[in-house]
């Protein structure tokens, strides 16, 4: 399976890169690929590192202004010219989406990915990996959006909340198959 992985590029704390390394152990020993931003730093690294020594292979989408920072021994790099191109070539690549902790690039991608499913514009799996709480209050707005009929299908048809790695994988390897 090809996973896009939207995280950040921020040198995060333990609570954020230990169990980000176990899950990406997980999917390298699945032998499955994964899609990021293809970035050498932060939390991309982290992934990156563990999906590889673990067997996995790597596609990386970098956008030009980042070009410097791409990993360079990725089985594969693609350079966007923009990051509205890149978010397109990160969901075309993928078979199932997990949203990892991030900033607003991460929140960005995630909002998009979940409007394009919305309007039935996609139905890949998206799982939101809620490391150490990170997205309890985004869990909660969702739910409100719901509860006051913003979303025009349910949640749980749009996003599944993982509590960790293995939950996530578990999840994803079900909803494809």
């Amino acid at each position: 399976m090809n996973i896009t992985v939207f995280c950040s590029a921020a040198d995060l704390d333990a609570r954020y890169t230990v169990p980000a390394r176990e899950f990406a152990g997980m999917i390298g020993k699945g032998g499955h690929t994964m899609v990021w931003g293809g970035s050498e730093s932060g939390l991309m690294k982290v992934m990156a590192d563990g999906v590889q020594a673990n067997g996995g292979r790597l596609v990386g989408v970098s956008v030009e202004f980042l070009r410097d920072k791409a990993r360079v021994d990725a089985d594969e790099m693609v350079i966007a010219r923009d990051l509205a191109e890149r978010k397109a070539e990160l969901l075309a690549r993928g078979d199932a989406i997990v949203v990892m902790v991030g900033g607003t690039g991460t929140l960005d991608e995630a909002t998009e990915i979940l409007e394009l499913k919305k309007h039935g514009l996609h139905e890949k799996p998206v799982v939101l990996l809620n490391t150490a709480g990170f997205y309890d209050g985004l869990r909660q707005q969702f739910q409100r959006m719901e509860a006051e009929g913003f979303l025009p299908r349910p949640l749980a048809e749009l996003v599944f909340f993982a509590e960790d790695g293995a939950g996530a994988l578990a999840w994803l390897e079900s909803a494809t198959s």
